[in-house]
């Protein structure tokens, strides 16, 4: 085999000797070079005896080698909790970069083949005959009773870490982290879910975020009703000022949706299903094909004021006072008009189409079938499941209150200056939104029980005799004054002092005129002291007046209040991308150090105990001690209120 070629070779090249016609080549480029070099020189002394020594300086290269630590530290991490999914992104961003969903399938293991078995489909009767129909679609479950936490610890290892790989493209290296999580969830959920952060992905510091605030906060404003349509309830949450003021929730939601759907179907199938809602129930369709049913074909009825005898408005009284409404005289010998649908002859209307019909394939039961239903038959799970219209009000218990009831008792008893506001601005969130129809029917029943009843607490029988017969008011009128006169009468006689020391005009007007009805007073007594918040002179709202300021043509622009009107929100993981991105401080920021060390049993101090002498004492004594004895106490916020 001959050897290879002195140019083939790279060791050659590099390594080799020179030739001699390398040597002369060479010599000659240094000479040459030589020369240019003595010419340049000549010429720049030239230069500067011309220019009398000015010379431009070399400009710096600019170096760009950020370290990679510091681009990490940068990245804010927003992790949206949901029962059924989890929403993750980068800060700063209007939607997430992924949405992980639970479910089964994310429970294998690598060299798990249980999928391609014959029988592997129909595992699901045997989870659903111990009462986890469904379970294994759901990351928790407010009843926390059985529940085993490590599982929920590592269905949120998994769901982050796919997100982190599948979606974000980004590797496991410590990053801050922020949590939106709702505040009604329980402890154990919630140490189980930031133990599994602070163990596998090393963030630095993990801030929590309520759920229903990055709700308004995504909408662009600062109060609103927030009805966030969930999985397992339905919960209505006041903010104001950025602040949950009322909390009220009921257990229709989601999976209750789902199961009205699988006893709607097995019922066409001829399944006879029990009323009560319990696990013990037999199911003979498999979640996901119920859930897909319900997602795709379900739908709700628009509202009408003439579906109940009880929401048509009251008939004008008689002007004698007798209570009757009066009566449109008819001829009696005429015959009554009876409308047929049966005859179809040229004078008559048309008979009305039949109803649609849609054929529904399901392949979970023991045999393969298909049912045929109506689209009027589809809404009957949507009804059932958050109106429930066919029972009275007194039938239902606390915790299964009707969505709608639900939402005007939530604004019934929030104070009149957070109404006027929270009504303007009532949110739909939740999965239960992308039921077609549901949000404005919910809407528009709020709306005909205000119309119907007001803001009064007092409704039935005996409050629309009230209302209709003249009579009962003639009477109730003549009470009102009496009561009035009598209270008149003790404020004259009490010796009532203003925090000057005046006493009020409304004592001195009754003591003023004699044997006159005194009008009603115009303020309070609190601590023996009279306060007149009528004529008080209201507070001024730092936040407006910075708004005024900012922005003057907005000055004379008043904010919408008194009024129903729903809105818009971008959801709420885009409110905490919008928060964390402006640096707000979070309700809740936990160190990993003091986590590690602690964990949930360290935040004993809630925030609204820790006053702010307290905070200056510590904070003081960590600085002179060196700082051995730890950082300021830490809180969960509302979650650590249960």
């Amino acid at each position: 085999m001959s050897a290879s070629l002195p140019h083939r070779s790279v060791a050659n090249i590099r390594g080799a000797a020179p030739t001699s016609s390398s040597r002369s080549g060479s010599s000659h480029r240094e000479r040459e070079s030589s020369s240019h070099r003595d010419r340049g020189d000549r010429d720049r002394e030239r230069g500067d005896r011309d220019h009398s020594g000015t010379s431009t300086p070399a400009r710096p290269i600019p170096t760009f080698n950020t370290p990679s630590s510091l681009r990490a530290e940068e990245e804010l991490i927003v992790v949206d909790f949901g029962t059924r999914k989890i929403q993750v992104g980068f800060a700063g961003d209007s939607a997430p970069r992924g949405i992980v969903w639970f479910g089964p399938e994310q429970q294998r293991r690598i060299g798990d083949f249980r999928d391609w078995q014959t029988d592997y489909h129909q595992d699901w009767r045997s989870k659903a005959a111990g009462g986890n129909w469904g379970r294994d679609y759901e990351l928790w479950r407010p009843d926390v009773r059985g529940l085993e936490l490590g599982q929920v610890g590592d269905k949120v290892e998994k769901a982050v870490r796919e997100a982190y790989t599948k979606y974000m493209l980004i590797d496991s290296r410590p990053r801050r982290m922020v949590c939106v999580v709702p505040t009604g969830l329980p402890i154990p959920l919630l140490s189980a879910a930031l133990d599994s952060l602070f163990h596998r992905f090393q963030p630095p510091t993990v801030s929590l975020l309520s759920s229903p605030v990055s709700v308004a906060v995504a909408a662009g404003v600062r109060s609103a009703l927030v009805v966030d349509l969930g999985w397992n309830e339905t919960i209505v949450t006041s903010v104001y000022e950025y602040r949950e003021v009322a909390t009220k929730r009921t257990v229709r939601g989601g999976r209750r949706l789902t199961e009205e759907t699988h006893r709607f179907l097995a019922k066409e199938l001829g399944h006879v299903q029990r009323d009560n809602r319990d696990d013990k129930q037999e199911y003979v369709l498999s979640f996901e094909e119920c859930h897909d049913v319900a997602n795709r074909l379900v739908w709700c009825k628009p509202f009408k004021a003439e579906k109940t005898p009880k929401s048509s408005p009251p008939q004008p009284a008689s002007p004698e006072g007798e209570g009757l409404a009066t009566v449109e005289e008819s001829d009696e010998d005429k015959p009554a008009i009876t409308i047929t649908t049966t005859a179809s002859t040229a004078g008559e209307k048309p008979l009305p189409p039949p109803p649609k019909v849609t054929t529904i394939p399901l392949r979970s039961g023991r045999s393969p079938t298909s049912v045929e239903v109506t689209f009027d038959q589809l809404s009957e799970p949507c009804e059932n499941t958050f109106f429930d219209s066919q029972y009275s009000l007194s039938s239902f218990d606390d915790h299964e209150i009707p969505v709608h009831l639900l939402v005007y008792r939530a604004l019934l008893q929030l104070p009149l200056d957070v109404r006027a506001l929270c009504m303007s601005r009532i949110i739909f969130t939740g999965g239960g939104t992308t039921v077609l129809g549901l949000r404005k029917r919910i809407f528009d029943e709020v709306c005909h029980i205000v119309q119907e009843r007001g803001w009064d607490p007092v409704y039935g029988k005996a409050k629309e005799q009230l209302r209709t017969n003249p009579k009962l008011k003639k009477k109730h009128g003549r009470q009102t004054t009496n009561n009035n006169r009598d209270s008149s009468n003790n404020n004259n006689n009490n010796t009532l002092t203003t925090p000057g020391g005046v006493p009020p005009p409304a004592a001195a007007s009754g003591a003023a005129s004699e044997g006159g009805t005194a009008a009603p007073a115009s303020g309070q007594e609190e601590d023996g002291i009279w306060h007149d918040a009528a004529n008080s002179v209201p507070e001024v709202d730092p936040i407006e007046a910075q708004l005024a300021r900012t922005n003057p043509s907005a000055n004379g622009r008043k904010p919408l209040q008194g009024q129903l009107r729903a809105i818009e929100s971008l959801g709420p993981w885009a409110g905490g991308s919008l928060i964390t991105h402006l640096k707000v401080s979070t309700v809740s920021t936990i160190d990993k150090d003091q986590w590690t060390q602690h964990g949930v049993t360290g935040a004993t101090v809630r925030q609204a105990d820790v006053e702010a002498k307290t905070q200056q004492r510590l904070s003081w004594n960590a600085m002179n001690r060196g700082g051995r004895e730890g950082k300021e106490p830490w809180t969960l916020g509302v979650w650590g209120a249960a």
